[in-house]
Order: C-alpha cells, then structure tokens, then sequence
C-alpha cells in the first residue's frame, strides 16, 4: 500500500463487513451513509475515493466538484446512477460488484418463474381462504420450455447455470460478447429469442439503448406467448406494455422484481393505473428489488469490491 492511503467517503449505507474490509486493504475512509447531496458536493473534493450504493446519484453536477476523485466504487451491479462519460472524461475509474450478487440474483429469477408456472402464489392464498382448487392450479414444467436470456454477464451466466438443472432449452443474447455459447445456453441473436422463447429474462444494465426496451412492438414480435420476467431495471420495461401484452394473450405472465417508478406512495395517475391491474393479477409475481439482496450477497459484494479498489490503489 501507498505511505498516504487514499482516503474514501462512503455516502450510503452498507454492511459493516465493508469497514474492516477495507482497513484490511490499508484504505482509509470517512463512512456518512446518511449525507445530503449539498454536504457531498461541499466534501467530495477531500476524497480520493467515492463508494455508494444506491441512494447517490453520481452526475455531472457532482463530479464537478470531485477534483481529487481517483476512483468511485459501486457496492452493486448496475452503474445507471453514474455518469460514466464524465467521469471518464476525468480519469476517474468506476468498479462495481456485479458477480458479488449474480447467485442471488440467478435464484431470484429461477424462483419467480417457478412460483409463477406452478401456481403456487395463488394456491398458497387459496388454501389458506379454505379453497382446495387442484385442476384450477395445475401447472407447466420449467424442464418443457424454452428459457431467452437477454445479456449473458454476471447475472445472465448465472441464471442459466441454475436453469440448466431443470432440463429446458437456454437461449443467450449479448451483443457485446462473441463465442460465448457453453454447456449451459446457447448463443443466439434476438431474432431466434423472439421466434422460439417461451420465457425471456432481461440481465441487462440500464441504459438509453435499453431504456423501454420491453415495449409493444417487442412484445408483438414473440412468436409464440411467453413468460417475462425482470430482475434488472424497472425501465428497461414498459409497464403499460405488461399490462396490455397480459389482456391481449401475447404475456402468458411476468415476474417483476422492479418497476418503472419503485416509490410507490409517488406513482402518476397512470403508473397507479397501471401498477393497480398488476398486483390484482395472479399471473403476476410481485418482490421489492430484492433479486440480488440475499444476507451472503451483502458481504459478498464488499469483498468484490474491496478487492477491485486495491486493484486500482495499487497497480
């Protein structure tokens, strides 16, 4: 380690395993997880390090009073609250911890689609309501269909090793990756998706490309019905789209750990709309951004972490 460790404020808050992490490492660090945007504008400038989560919204505004920021660390996966062209544009480097969550995030996925094949967030409320409905409730196999993952990163690879254990056929897109097809998907251009998924999953990052995505046109472009599910970013989703894909038959049903606007006491009119003929349908599996958000995975993107700063600490 340098003789001066460059000093880190850490603006959100996480789990304490972080701080002897980085002691470890040789880092020092100021930790204000509860810091207003005017007092993180007025202190950046002390800092060689930036660590957040995802309360910060790191733009350019910000990165303007950032003259001595050599490094910004994510304790996450997704960057969409980072302007990456500014900050690099400064020199300032940016790590985040995607395989820190990409098992979670894997299992999260796997187990909406299972409770929403098999039916069983709806048994569950029928039985304890004192229905005992066995033909209204009778599911599909994972093992029979055919599974579209859109980005085959960290989360994406992830996924589709646990999806392999059930039998069915894994279909993976990434524009960004070439020969990347293995013993758990196959690689294949969205065309194939769209002409042979019955289910597709999204493990892509938001961006301005991605940004509604899901949309009608895409939804219309499957050729058969299929199951969608979200364990990504709310906005690469068109929720209006859900809703309409799920009355015209082109959604057999979704699974949605985010949503377009996740501040629910906030929704417009029409996100209210919206979100009221979701979570009224059974063919909807609901979760509070929590793909990803296991108590291992809380450690384990701090270790990730930690380890990529040092990479940059000390080349």
């Amino acid at each position: 380690m340098s003789q001066t460790p460059p000093a880190i404020l850490i603006a959100d808050e996480m789990h304490p395993s972080l701080f002897d992490l980085l002691t470890n490492a040789g880092f020092t660090y100021v930790y204000e997880p509860k810091i207003t945007r005017a007092e993180l504008m007025n202190q950046l400038a002390s800092f060689a390090g930036l660590i957040i989560r995802s309360k910060t919204t790191v733009d350019a505004e910000l990165l303007s009073r950032a003259t001595n920021l050599r490094f910004i660390g994510r304790a996450g996966a997704g960057l969409d609250l980072i302007d990456l062209d500014t900050a690099a544009r400064m020199g300032i480097r940016v790590v985040h911890a995607g395989e820190g969550n990409r098992d979670a995030v894997g299992e999260q996925a796997v187990g909406m689609l299972l409770a929403l094949l098999t039916n069983i967030v709806r048994a569950d409320r029928e039985v304890r309501q004192g229905i005992w409905d066995r033909e209204g409730n009778r599911g599909y196999e994972l093992g029979s269909l055919t599974v579209g993952l859109v980005g085959y990163g960290n989360n994406g690879s992830a996924t589709a090793r646990r999806l392999s254990g059930f039998g069915c056929r894994v279909l993976a897109y990434d524009k960004f990756l070439t020969n990347y097809g293995n013993q758990y998907a196959e690689e294949a251009t969205m065309e194939q998706l769209m002409a042979d998924a019955d289910v597709l999953s999204l493990h892509i990052p938001l961006t301005d490309e991605t940004r509604m995505l899901v949309n009608d046109d895409l939804i219309n472009r499957f050729a058969k019905p299929f199951y969608l599910i979200n364990v990504a970013r709310g906005e690469i989703t068109s929720l209006s789209a859900v809703v309409r894909g799920l009355e015209s038959g082109k959604l057999r049903g979704a699974c949605l750990d985010v949503l377009e606007n996740e501040k629910l006491a906030k929704l417009t009119p029409d996100q209210q709309t919206t979100f009221d003929y979701l979570r009224q349908s059974d063919r909807v599996i609901l979760t509070p951004h929590i793909a990803g958000w296991t108590h291992e995975s809380y450690v384990r993107i701090n270790e990730v972490l930690v380890r990529q700063l040092n990479a940059i600490a000390n080349p």
